[in-house]
């Protein structure tokens, strides 16, 4: 009987140790007590996101990316394991600085996040000042590179990037369907990320010698219930180009009243924006989500580990589909995953000099190499142009990523292309 005992590992000794080991585990502060229960890992990742509140949808789908990171790491023989810690700022930028507060005393080595550029900069402000590292998934707001932070680096184009690589990409558009539009109605949400788009986009259009006239701007609030009079204001215009600035909820608002109200330009196109693509859009809208047009960076089909992150996507959801909410919330997680390898630290300063020296050529996202500038920005990204046909989201341009061809103008509300 002892003989079995000892092979099990219980004799007297072990079972002492065992028991003071626990003790000390439950008598420790939370944060050591949450790095003793956690050896297994290799890093501790917090994870902020909106995974309530108005952008919960956006965020949760975000989430999908970080709980997938480990699977794909393993199958791309990637050796990092990461513990990642799950904090949910309520779309709220005040509870993204307190859970960064949160997230930092349980033990977090590096923080990612927030999706929303307001919710990041309130959470810049506390990994600045505790000095870990911010790795930013999705926000695009310039001040986050442009506020001196010594512990952020951003994997997702600033607004002005967004919009260079949309507009591009809108000239593409017309120039392969051989139809322009001559006027164009702007049309964003009012929030953080909103303004810095509505800022870029008239002085870029103008640089760029966009072929048409921006000839209104009208912002809303993003928690807006009705958007009646936003739409009237657009149709009065009889812009040809709607280039809606939208979120999740409020892009849906917007599709809604051009139907109630006949609104019929030529093209709905986004001008580097989210809304339009989301899996809630397409499941709500029906065929009235088709044709619209995101130039957005997106997920590059030909990338193995695209091919890899897909397939666990499938296996793991029965819902939704790939898009740059996950990919980019994945990349944040095999940014800080690279990031440790080479530092072989969970130093702060450490870390943060590894993050600075990324070099990621294996990724999911269409672009060259993972790298960030002086600033902490990576400008290697490039957009592509998503529409959507038969409910989902097709890479239309450029060519060498394209696995469709684009519709422009789109079809009306009532035609029979939409089914």
């Amino acid at each position: 009987m002892s003989n079995t005992i000892r092979r099990a590992g219980l004799t007297r000794r072990t079972l002492a140790t065992g028991a003071a080991a626990g003790a000390a585990l439950l008598g420790a502060p939370l944060p050591l007590r949450h790095a003793l229960a956690q050896d297994k890992f290799d890093l501790r990742v917090a994870v902020l996101l909106p995974l309530s509140g108005v952008q919960a949808q956006i965020g949760q789908a975000c989430m999908r990316g970080a709980e997938l990171a480990n699977d794909v790491f393993a199958d791309m023989k990637i050796p990092a394991k990461l513990d990642i810690m799950r904090y949910d700022t309520e779309s709220s930028a005040d509870v993204a600085r307190t859970q960064a507060e949160k997230a930092i005393a349980s033990g977090a080595h590096i923080l990612t996040g927030a999706f929303d550029s307001g919710h990041t900069m309130a959470v810049a402000q506390v990994t600045e000042q505790r000095t870990v590292p911010l790795v930013v998934n999705i926000a695009a707001t310039p001040q986050l590179t442009e506020s001196g932070f010594k512990y952020l680096v951003r994997n997702f184009p600033t607004a002005p990037m967004l919009v260079t690589g949309a507009l591009t990409l809108q000239k593409d558009l017309f120039a392969a369907t051989g139809k322009t539009p001559k006027t164009a109605v702007l049309m964003s949400v009012n929030d953080t990320f909103g303004e810095a788009m509505m800022k870029a986009i008239p002085g870029l259009a103008k640089k760029l010698e966009m072929p048409y006239e921006i000839v209104e701007v009208i912002s809303y609030d993003p928690r807006a219930k009705d958007l009646s009079a936003e739409v009237a204001k657009a149709k009065a215009t009889k812009a040809e180009l709607v280039m809606p600035v939208s979120r999740l909820n409020d892009a849906k608002l917007l599709i809604q009243e051009m139907v109630k109200q006949q609104y019929e330009p030529m093209g709905i196109v986004n001008p580097g924006a989210p809304g339009l693509y989301e899996y809630d859009f397409l499941k709500t809208m029906g065929k009235y989500a088709n044709f619209h047009v995101s130039n957005v960076p997106w997920l590059n089909p030909k990338s193995p580990m695209t091919q890899a992150l897909e397939k666990r996507f499938a296996a793991k959801y029965k819902d939704g589909h790939l898009d740059i909410n996950v990919g980019f919330t994945f990349e944040a997680l095999l940014v800080a995953a690279d990031a440790w390898l080479r530092a072989k630290s969970h130093a702060g300063t450490a870390l943060m000099e590894a993050l600075r020296r990324t070099d990621i050529k294996e990724h999911v996202t269409t672009g060259g190499p993972i790298q960030f500038d002086s600033k902490g920005q990576n400008v290697n990204i490039r957009a592509a142009a998503v529409q959507n046909l038969k409910n989902k989201p097709t890479v239309v341009l450029p060519p060498e990523f394209a696995i469709a061809k684009p519709v422009f103008p789109m079809p009306g509300w009532r035609s029979k292309e939409r089914g």
